[in-house]
């Protein structure tokens, strides 16, 4: 028979169990009652610390801090690692997100997982480690310290090769062959330079998009996030910190790296310019001296030198193949097409040459050359505010 103390205590349970593992709760809640099953004091999990509460082995309590798809991945497995059984990593898992949009809160939300609104985060004495997944905010040193192992990070590049926010796109737009994901330890007041705890070697598919490329490494850093927890204390025993050699900066890809320079750009570079930012940000140049976005690249194209016998190929010139319905642009080293243009609206490479580049249209310039796709400088202004300027060829 329970006692009244018995009974106010099961029936404050939850307030008793507020912040700490169910591993340890057991624990201290059986150490509180006695062989007859009556409790003789308040049971004294309440007092438990962050430092003697269970935190040597799996599972982990763990509080997620993210944003997007790519950070959703780590959440997943994160997730369905939780459970009571031998195998489990997780213990509990809460979550810390900037906005009501993006994919991290909806995966939260859809899971019934509690969220943390930043920056009201209180971690201390709640969890045991944190893990940061493309969350964008530097973290303070206060919060860092709260969690006895830290705050795990997972990279997709080989630290510290393409440290910052983002290295997929510059692996892409370097040409790199091989790349991979890093866990880490993070350090406050800087980005990617904690120690290594694990790191997974990828080879970068051929023609990858960044897209492409960021889901395969995103699964990737997700297991092997879950392979680092497993073993975590060990892990961090092993950390190695990253080397001053071979470090590169990944910055944040923005709308002027779509801007084609004709006579510097390769076939081989404006095909990785494509594939590293085209899903986000179009290609553009300047035609007839507005801008315009050239759309659904096909890559590097042959065309025959006897078929453009009749004007001088020089970077910018425009050839149409109508057999293909593609338009050809003359680069540094050859030529690349593209099948749509964005003028006021989308136009077809049929559209585009029977509209423009038609010879009835020629007539009312003084060259073909003189309506070629023009390269667009933007850190070199000495033409380029006067180009965007004029409306016609003259």
């Amino acid at each position: 028979m329970w006692n009244q103390k018995g009974m106010t205590v099961i029936h404050n349970a939850a307030k008793f169990m507020h912040g700490f593992c169910r591993r340890c709760c057991k624990e201290k809640f059986v150490s509180g009652v006695d062989e007859s099953h009556r409790f003789h004091r308040r049971p004294s999990f309440i007092s438990c610390n962050i430092q003697s509460c269970c935190v040597s082995n799996p599972p982990w309590r763990v509080l997620f801090f993210g944003s997007d798809d790519f950070a959703v991945e780590s959440l997943k497995r994160l997730h369905a690692s939780r459970g009571d059984g031998a195998d489990s990593v997780v213990d509990s898992l809460e979550v810390v997100t900037l906005s009501n949009n993006v994919p991290v809160r909806k995966f939260a939300e859809q899971h019934k997982l509690r969220v943390h609104e930043w920056p009201e985060v209180r971690a201390r004495g709640r969890f045991d480690v944190g893990v940061v997944v493309s969350f964008g905010c530097l973290l303070q040193e206060s919060l860092i310290n709260t969690f006895p192992y830290g705050i795990l990070n997972v990279h997709p590049s080989l630290l510290p090769r393409w440290r910052g926010p983002a290295p997929v796109f510059h692996t892409i737009l370097h040409g790199d062959k091989v790349t991979g994901v890093t866990i880490m330890q993070i350090r406050p007041r800087r980005f990617d330079v904690g120690p290594i705890l694990s790191q997974k070697l990828y080879e970068v598919p051929e023609n990858s998009t960044a897209d492409e490329l960021g889901g395969s490494l995103a699964a990737l850093g997700a297991q092997l996030l879950i392979d680092t927890l497993r073993n975590l204390p060990e892990r961090i025993a092993d950390g190695t910190e990253q080397a001053r050699e071979g470090a590169t900066f990944a910055p944040k890809i923005n709308s002027s790296l779509s801007w084609l320079v004709w006579e510097d750009q390769t076939c081989d570079e404006i095909d990785r310019l494509y594939r590293a930012i085209g899903s986000r940000v179009h290609l553009r140049t300047i035609w007839m001296g507005r801008a315009i976005k050239l759309l659904d690249f096909v890559g590097k194209c042959n065309v025959p030198s006897a078929e453009i016998s009749n004007f001088s190929a020089i970077p910018g010139s425009i050839y149409y193949q109508k057999e293909s319905n593609t338009l050809s642009v003359c680069c540094k080293d050859g030529w690349v097409g593209f099948k749509t243009v964005m003028l006021k609206k989308r136009l077809s490479a049929a559209d585009f040459f029977n509209g423009y580049l038609h010879q009835s249209v020629f007539k009312k310039s003084q060259s073909q050359n003189g309506c070629q796709f023009q390269s667009y400088r933007e850190k070199s202004q000495q033409n380029s505010t006067s180009l965007l300027r004029n409306k016609t060829c003259r």
